[in-house]
């Protein structure tokens, strides 16, 4: 059976589960036993009723009451009418109560008060007139007629009962579905942003290797094919190994970092209890700015690092990590779009500030579409990385230099980090 609504809690649909049917049974039986109760019953007491009752009185009140129990099947799908078929039954057929107490109980269950009330009424009402011409004595009918309210009363009461219950079963079924509905939906949004984050970490490993391999390999390239020509020298052998070593080495630390990405996705997949600490290389931060841009000025690229934060520490965490990315990110952008042009990373700010981090390179004029895809990738998922740490960044083209810039919140809960290199404010030409 589906599932009942707030309207028609437990209402019967298209077919009857085997409970359903057990439950009618025992139910209809019980109104049948009720009703030859009451024939024999009324059988036995015919001399004290009979000067009150209209000749064929025992017959009809034998079939009145037989038609409301017959009736009791169709309480489910149709529990006010059934309501009204056995309470005008009831009202002119004792042998008629059994099918009553079923019939009220189950219009109080499967249907609203709003609904029921009315009827409700009418129908105790109706038993006056009955109560009239079978009771004699005025006292004796006052008794009956508050047994019968009180009957009719109790039947609903339990009713409204169980209609109460069942609809907070259904509340609290209707609650656990949306909470796994909510469950499934935060599960969605975790991939989601676990994926954006996989990407983010992908596309900075791989863009800043990728992009030092090819300067080399375009240099090597150019001068093969000047040589080619007979416009240049050819390459003497030590020439050719130090950039095939270049080329080797550059592509050996994709690989690591690359390795120490996936590392640290494997690590979650790893069993409860089991130690993974140290499976993984610590991923770079602040601290490694330095040895970031030694490195691009080892492979041909003009860079200056200014700095201008308190000496010795830089933040650490989170926010470190995401200062190393955008210099990454700014580094590998002039190498793609801004070849040979000189590019200055600005650290400055302090813990009462905040840190901002600036890469500036000059633009070349009549520069070429660049040639490598993911144009733009970078720096989407840059401004991602940048806003979840709730910080700024802005980037764009101005007179002539390119210039990307991003204010980090300086975190005062996290580790700090000795830096590498030197502290001051003077350019630090390194080419």
């Amino acid at each position: 059976m589906a599932a009942p609504t707030g309207a028609d809690v437990g209402t019967e649909h298209q077919r009857r589960t085997v409970r359903d049917r057990v439950v009618d049974t025992v139910l209809f039986l019980f109104a049948l036993f009720m009703w030859s109760f009451e024939l024999v019953t009324t059988a036995l007491m015919g001399p004290v009723h009979g000067a009150h009752s209209p000749p064929g009185f025992f017959a009809v009140d034998g079939a009145l009451g037989i038609v409301a129990c017959l009736s009791l099947w169709w309480r489910r799908s149709h529990p006010m009418a059934v309501m009204w078929v056995a309470g005008l039954a009831a009202a002119a057929a004792t042998s008629a109560l059994g099918a009553l107490i079923v019939a009220l109980t189950g219009a109080a269950i499967y249907r609203p008060w709003r609904v029921w009330i009315v009827p409700f009424v009418l129908l105790t009402l109706a038993a006056g007139p009955w109560i009239l011409l079978a009771v004699t004595g005025l006292g004796m009918q006052l008794l009956v007629a508050v047994m019968a309210a009180a009957i009719m009363s109790s039947c609903v009461g339990w009713g409204t009962a169980v209609r109460s219950r069942r609809m907070l079963v259904q509340r609290l079924r209707e609650d656990v579905a949306r909470a796994r509905q909510e469950h499934e939906r935060h599960l969605d949004d975790a991939r989601s942003e676990e994926r954006r984050r996989i990407a983010r970490e992908m596309h900075d490993v791989v863009a800043h290797r990728m992009s030092l391999l090819s300067v080399h390999a375009g240099a090597l390239a150019y001068r093969t094919e000047r040589a080619r020509e007979g416009k240049a020298a050819p390459l003497e052998a030590e020439e050719l190994a130090t950039a095939v070593a270049v080329v080797r080495d550059n592509a050996h630390q994709a690989l690591d970092e690359l390795g120490g990405v996936l590392e640290v996705l494997r690590s979650g997949d790893l069993a409860p209890g089991e130690d993974h600490a140290g499976t993984a290389p610590p991923r770079p931060g602040a601290a490694e700015i330095d040895a970031l841009v030694d490195e691009a000025v080892a492979s041909g690229q003009r860079v200056a690092l200014e700095r201008d934060v308190p000496e010795e520490q830089v933040p650490g965490g989170s926010v470190g990590r995401t200062a190393y990315r955008v210099v990454q990110e700014g580094l590998t952008n002039a190498r793609k779009h801004a070849p040979g042009s000189r590019v200055v990373v600005g650290l400055s700010g302090g813990p009462d500030h905040g840190l901002e981090v600036t890469v500036v390179n000059v633009l070349p004029p009549g520069m070429a579409p660049t040639e490598i895809p993911g144009v733009g990738a970078g720096l989407a998922g840059l401004t991602e990385r940048v806003g979840l740490e709730g910080g700024q960044i802005t980037h764009g083209a101005a007179e002539g230099e390119f210039r990307l810039t991003a204010v980090l919140p300086w975190a005062h809960d996290r580790t700090s980090e000795t830096t590498a290199g030197a502290p001051g404010t003077a350019p630090e030409e390194r080419c």
